[in-house]
């Protein structure tokens, strides 16, 4: 009888007194199987007329990367800035009538983005819906508000003083914001508090975008189910 006791008792020393209930847990766990996976939010818009062609791939749960090409320098440059600001892969290229104007490429490249955001969010349950930021750069300081409430409407207060920054028409910026709201059925409010360098104001009103949208477009664990409207509709 004292040999058997000895036993059991080495035996719970090595197993411990809720080796059974270890076991039985980890084999419930597994049987769940892993956690199941986020959807990734993608988009793909093609936009052809007479005056740009413009194909595009969006990756809104991203690593900033991206491949841009619209002929215009500066712009493209903006461009890759707003993906690594925004967290977003951004493949975008835009053949257009430059030998005419910019103003087709900037805006419908502003239409085609915004069009991807929404293709990309899908329903929107879940994602916070706005977001703003405030982007120093140096001197300058750029503010941008986002909601996607399905009504576009663009404001844009940049006062820069040249008429070019590298190869893009600074007017133009405005024309991206309009394209970009009407695009995303968006409200797009960016503007300049601040600052000196035109080349600044429109980098950071740029950035400001991205970390506002990248904000806006982030899910909600807690609400991941609902619609972020009292109407009932976005």
């Amino acid at each position: 009888m004292m040999r058997s006791r000895i036993r059991r008792s080495a035996s719970e020393g090595r197993q411990g007194p809720h080796a059974g209930a270890s076991i039985s847990g980890t084999r419930g766990a597994a049987a769940l199987g892993p956690a199941p996976r986020m959807k990734t939010r993608r988009a793909v818009i093609r936009r052809h007329t007479r005056e740009t062609k413009i194909d595009l791939k969006l990756t809104l749960d991203g690593r900033g990367r991206a491949q841009v090409a619209t002929g215009i320098r500066f712009f493209d440059h903006m461009l890759e800035a707003m993906a690594m600001h925004g967290g977003f892969d951004l493949e975008l290229h835009c053949q257009g009538d430059l030998d005419v104007d910019q103003h087709h490429s900037v805006e419908d490249v502003g239409i085609a983005l915004g069009a991807a955001f929404i293709q990309a969010l899908g329903d929107k349950k879940g994602i916070h819906r706005a977001g703003y930021f405030l982007m120093p750069m140096d001197e300058t300081l750029a503010l941008a508000a986002v909601d996607f409430s399905g009504r576009p409407h663009a404001v844009t207060n940049l006062p820069v003083r040249a008429a070019l920054v590298g190869d893009l028409q600074t007017e133009l910026v405005a024309d991206f914001m309009d394209g970009f709201a009407l695009g995303a059925q968006a409200n797009v409010h960016v503007k300049t508090v601040y600052g000196r360098s035109s080349h600044h104001q429109i980098e950071a009103a740029f950035k400001a975008l991205a970390r506002a949208l990248r904000a806006a477009c982030a899910r909600d664990a807690r609400m991941k189910t609902v619609l972020p409207s009292t109407k009932g509709k976005l």
